[in-house]
C-alpha cells in the first residue's frame, strides 16, 4: 500500500519544500495540498464535520504554488491536490497552470478535484453556477480540461464552459493529467464512477447501498456503479483520506484493494513544523511494514 500526506498548508506551518523532503525521507509516496481561496465570514454553510470550522481552512496557501515548491525539493513524490475546488478557477488559466506544474515536475501531478461544500464560497467565484448544478458544471469542466491538455486546437461549447478554437499550451507530460474525484455522496459517487481516472474520497463519508456510513459498502458501491458505466472497476485506483492511525482499518482497506491511504494531519487547526514532523514520524514503522 502507498501512503500520502494531506497538509494544512498554512503560511505559519511547515514549508512545502521542507515537507516534501520529510515525506520522501520517511517513505511517503505523495503529498496532497488542499484548497480554499477564502472562507466567507458569514459562515452560513455549516462545517460538514460539525462544530466550529478549524482555522486551517481559511489560512491555506495556494496549492499549485506550494506543489511547485515541493517539486523543486523532491525527486519522485507525487504532487496531488486534495482537493482543488475545480469550479473556482478560470478554465483556461487552470489548464495552463496544471500543465505547467506537470511539465516542470517531470509528470508527477495528480489533480484531485471536487465541487466544494461552501455555498457562499462558490457563489463569490461563480455566480453563474447554481450550487444545485455544481456536479453538472464539474462534468463539463473535466471534459474541457482533458481537451485542453490533449488536443492541438481544442474548442468547447457547453452550458457552463465555452471557448473558441484555441492553442492552449503547454501540454502536460501526462496525456492527460490524471483527475481524481473526491466525491462520495449519492450524486458525486456516480460522477466519480463514470469518468474519474482515480477516486479519492474521505473514508468517513463513504456510504453503502442503504445510505449508512460503511467504507467497505461504499467501495463496493463505487465499483458496482463503475461497472454499470461500462468501466473496469478494478482498474480505477482508490486513495482514501483517513483521520487517525487505526491498524485494523488500514488492513481492511488493503484487503479491499485500496491503493493508497492519505494520512490526514492530527488537526485541521494550524500547527507548526515540529508538530507535523512528529506526526509523520509516528507513521514510519507502519509505512516500513506495509508501504509499497
Amino acid at each position: 500500500m502507498k501512503f500520502g500526506y494531506l497538509s494544512v498548508n498554512s503560511a505559519d506551518g511547515i514549508r512545502p519544500d521542507a515537507l516534501g523532503r520529510a515525506l520522501e525521507d520517511r517513505g511517503f509516496d505523495s503529498v496532497w495540498m488542499p484548497e480554499h481561496s477564502h472562507i466567507p465570514v458569514s459562515r452560513e454553510t455549516p462545517y460538514p464535520a460539525g462544530g466550529e470550522l478549524p482555522d486551517g481552512y481559511w489560512h491555506m496557501m495556494d496549492p499549485f504554488v506550494s506543489l511547485m515548491a515541493t517539486a523543486a525539493a523532491t525527486t519522485n513524490l507525487t504532487l496531488a491536490t486534495g482537493i482543488t475546488l475545480l469550479l473556482e478557477h478560470d478554465l483556461l488559466d487552470l489548464a495552463c497552470q496544471v500543465a505547467t506544474l506537470d511539465v516542470l515536475s517531470g509528470g508527477r501531478v495528480l489533480l484531485g478535484v471536487g465541487v466544494g461544500w461552501n455555498k457562499e464560497e462558490l457563489a463569490n467565484h461563480r455566480p453563474d453556477v447554481p450550487f444545485s448544478k455544481r456536479y453538472s458544471a464539474m462534468r463539463e469542466r473535466v471534459a474541457a480540461l482533458r481537451m485542453c491538455w490533449t488536443e492541438d486546437e481544442p474548442e468547447f461549447s457547453g452550458t457552463y464552459e465555452r471557448f473558441t478554437k484555441s492553442w492552449v499550451y503547454p501540454k502536460p507530460i501526462q496525456q492527460p493529467v490524471p483527475i481524481a474525484l473526491g466525491n462520495a455522496g449519492k450524486v458525486g459517487i456516480r460522477h466519480a464512477a463514470e469518468y474519474a481516472d482515480h477516486w479519492c474520497p474521505i473514508d468517513a463519508q463513504l456510504l453503502n447501498y442503504t445510505g449508512k456510513p460503511d467504507p467497505k459498502g461504499g467501495i463496493e458501491l463505487f465499483r458496482t456503479l463503475a461497472t454499470e458505466a461500462g468501466r473496469n472497476a478494478e482498474e480505477i485506483p482508490i486513495s482514501l483520506f483517513a483521520f487517525g492511525q487505526n491498524r485494523a482499518r488500514i488492513d481492511l482497506y488493503a484487503s479491499l484493494g485500496v491503493e493508497r491511504i492519505v494520512v490526514s494531519p492530527q488537526t485541521m487547526q494550524r500547527h507548526d513544523a515540529d508538530a507535523t514532523l512528529r506526526w509523520l514520524d509516528e507513521w514510519v514503522p507502519l509505512i516500513s511494514e506495509l508501504g509499497d
